[in-house]
C-alpha cells in the first residue's frame, strides 16, 4: 500500500438482526485529506465510522480496515484503543455528560493527578488552551446542560481535538451550527490539513462537500457507490448517486393559501435562572402557514419555541393569544390541551426514549387516544403507529426495534410521527431536517406543504438560511433575545435576514 493511504477499507460487512448495513464496502483515504463521506440516512456511513473508532470492535465484522499499512484490530477496550491510534470521533448525537462542566467532559477518563488527586487548575487551564487555540466559544467552567446545542457541539470538537489525533471523523458536525461557527470549523480543518491531520467528513449537506473536502465517497443502501475527487463533481451528480434517481428542484412547490391569524405572541418576555432570556418578542401565526424563524445562534430561537410549549422559561410579561383568546401554557400536557406540538432541536435528548421502542415512542404522547377501560387498545395503538411510520418512510426493520438502533435521520422521523398523530392545531419545528439526508429531507418538506395545506399552522426554525427562504411564507428574524422583525417571503433575501439576526437593520 502507498504510503500516502494512511486508510484501506477491504470489503466490510457488517450486519444486525434483519439488516445489512455495510455490504463489500471498500475505498481509500489519502493521509492528510479531508475526504467527504455522504448518503441517505441508513446507507452506512455511521456505522462504517463505528467500526473504525472502536465502537463495533474486531471480530463483529467482516472484511479488514488497514491503518498506516497495519490491520486495525480494536478489541477489549476498543474506544480506548482508536483514541491511543490516534483516531477520534465527534459524533452527530453528543456524547457529553450534562452535570459535568466543559472541562471535566473534555478531560473525562484522562484528568491531569498528582498523589491520586485531580488537579483542578491544570485540567482548567489547558481546556482553556484548546478553546483558545481553535477560538472556541466555550468557557471551561460552563455546565453542560446549561448550554445550547451548538455550544455543546464545539466542546464535543474540543474534546476529540485534545486527544492528538491523527484521524478525526467529524460525524455531522455542523447540524447545530449558525454560520459564523462553520465558517470557525471551516478555518479548524484547513489548520489541520497543514498539520498532517486526516480528516473524514460526513455531513448531509452538499454545499459543505465542495467547501471543505478533498474527495467524496458515496454510500447508498450500505454499498459504496463511488470515490471521486470534489473538483469532478456537481451538487446534482453527487444527490443523483447518493439517491439513485435525479433531483429536479430542492424544495418542493406547495399549494398553500394561508389564511386568518391563529396565534399571537404579543411582546413576550421570559426569565430562566433569574436571567432575562427572551427581551420582547412579537409575531403572529396564520393556518396554513409556514412561519420561518431565522436567528444565529443564541438568538432565542429554540428559547422561544421551548417556551411557548411550557418546558423552558417563566414568561413574565406579555401574552400568548390562541383564536382570539389569552392562553396560560405552564407545561407541555398543557401546550397540547391548546393542540400545540414541538418536534425539538435535540431529538436524543428532549425527543425520544432510546431504548424503548420505534412503537412505544411514536405512542408515548398519545396514549389518550388509545385508552380503554383500565388498559390501552393495543391493536389501534399498533395501527394507527404503523400508517404513519409508512406516512413518514420510517426504514424500520419492525415497530418493536428500540428506535436507538435507527438512523440519526430516522430517529428525527420518529420525533415528527408522534407529534403528527397528535393531530396539532399549530406544529412548531425546530430544525427538523437536522441530521437529515438531502432524500428525506425532500419528504419532510412535502410533508410540510401537505400539513400546511390541510390548515396546520408550522413555525420552523431553521440554521440553514437556503432552507428558511425555500419554505417559509414569512420569516420572523430573531437577535439576541428579541424579535427585530418579519419579512414576507417576496421580499426576504439573505442578506436582510442576516442584517436583521446581527442587529445592523
Amino acid at each position: 500500500m502507498s504510503d500516502d493511504i494512511i486508510l484501506d477499507f477491504q470489503n466490510v460487512t457488517k450486519t444486525f438482526p434483519g439488516v445489512t448495513a455495510l455490504s463489500d464496502v471498500s475505498f481509500q483515504v489519502r493521509r492528510g485529506e479531508i475526504h467527504g463521506m455522504c448518503g441517505e440516512n441508513g446507507a452506512g456511513k455511521s456505522t462504517l465510522m463505528k467500526i473504525l473508532s472502536g465502537v463495533y470492535p474486531h471480530g463483529t465484522y467482516e472484511g479488514k480496515v488497514i491503518y498506516n499499512g497495519q490491520e486495525l484490530k480494536l478489541e477489549t477496550s476498543a474506544i480506548h484503543q482508536a483514541a491511543e491510534e490516534g483516531i477520534a470521533i465527534v459524533y452527530q448525537e453528543l456524547t457529553l455528560v450534562p452535570a459535568m462542566t466543559v472541562g471535566e467532559n473534555i478531560f473525562l477518563g484522562r484528568e491531569p493527578t498528582e498523589r491520586g488527586a485531580i488537579m483542578w487548575d491544570k485540567l482548567y487551564a489547558e481546556t482553556q488552551s484548546i478553546l483558545s487555540k481553535y477560538h472556541l466559544d466555550v468557557r471551561p467552567h460552563d455546565v453542560i446542560q446549561n448550554l445550547g446545542v451548538g455550544k455543546m457541539q464545539m466542546t464535543e470538537l474540543a474534546k476529540a481535538l485534545s486527544e492528538d489525533a491523527k484521524v478525526l471523523i467529524l460525524d455531522e458536525p455542523t447540524s447545530a451550527l449558525a454560520e459564523a461557527e462553520i465558517d470557525q470549523l471551516v478555518e479548524i480543518l484547513h489548520t489541520l490539513k497543514e498539520l498532517g491531520v486526516t480528516c473524514i467528513y460526513i455531513s448531509h449537506k452538499m454545499e459543505e462537500f465542495f467547501r471543505i473536502t478533498d474527495t467524496v465517497t458515496v454510500l447508498r443502501d450500505g454499498k459504496v457507490v463511488t470515490t471521486q475527487p470534489t473538483k469532478d463533481l456537481t451538487s446534482e451528480k453527487l444527490v443523483s448517486y447518493m439517491v439513485g434517481r435525479e433531483m429536479k428542484e430542492r424544495f418542493p412547490k406547495g399549494n398553500r393559501h394561508p389564511g386568518k391569524v391563529i396565534f399571537e405572541v404579543k411582546d413576550l418576555h421570559a426569565d430562566k435562572a433569574d436571567r432575562e432570556i427572551l427581551k420582547g418578542v412579537s409575531f403572529d401565526l396564520r393556518e396554513g402557514e409556514i412561519l420561518g424563524i431565522a436567528g444565529l445562534m443564541g438568538s432565542g430561537r429554540t428559547e422561544l419555541v421551548m417556551t411557548i410549549f411550557g418546558e423552558f422559561a417563566k414568561i413574565t410579561q406579555g401574552a400568548l393569544v390562541l383564536g382570539g383568546r389569552e392562553i396560560k401554557i405552564a407545561n407541555s400536557h398543557s401546550a397540547m390541551e391548546n393542540g400545540i406540538s414541538l418536534v425539538p432541536e435535540d431529538r436524543k435528548r428532549h425527543g425520544l426514549v432510546l431504548m424503548q421502542s420505534v412503537l412505544k415512542n411514536i405512542s408515548l404522547p398519545n396514549l389518550d387516544r388509545f385508552a380503554g377501560f383500565l388498559r390501552i387498545d393495543q391493536n389501534a395503538e399498533v395501527v394507527e403507529s404503523l400508517r404513519i411510520a409508512k406516512e413518514l418512510a420510517i426504514k424500520t426493520p419492525s415497530l418493536h426495534v428500540p428506535v436507538e438502533t435507527l438512523s440519526g435521520g430516522n430517529q428525527q422521523k420518529v420525533v415528527i410521527a408522534k407529534w403528527l398523530l397528535s393531530g396539532p392545531k399549530i406544529l412548531i419545528m425546530d430544525d427538523p431536517t437536522r441530521g437529515v439526508d438531502v432524500g428525506a429531507k425532500y419528504e419532510i418538506y412535502k410533508l410540510m406543504n401537505e400539513l400546511a395545506e390541510q390548515g396546520i399552522a408550522i413555525i420552523m426554525i431553521s440554521s440553514e438560511l437556503e432552507e428558511v427562504l425555500g419554505m417559509s411564507d414569512r420569516v420572523m428574524v430573531m437577535c439576541q433575545g428579541y424579535s427585530n422583525g418579519t419579512l414576507n417571503i417576496a421580499e426576504a433575501t439573505q442578506e436582510k435576514i442576516m442584517a436583521l439576526a446581527t442587529g445592523i437593520a
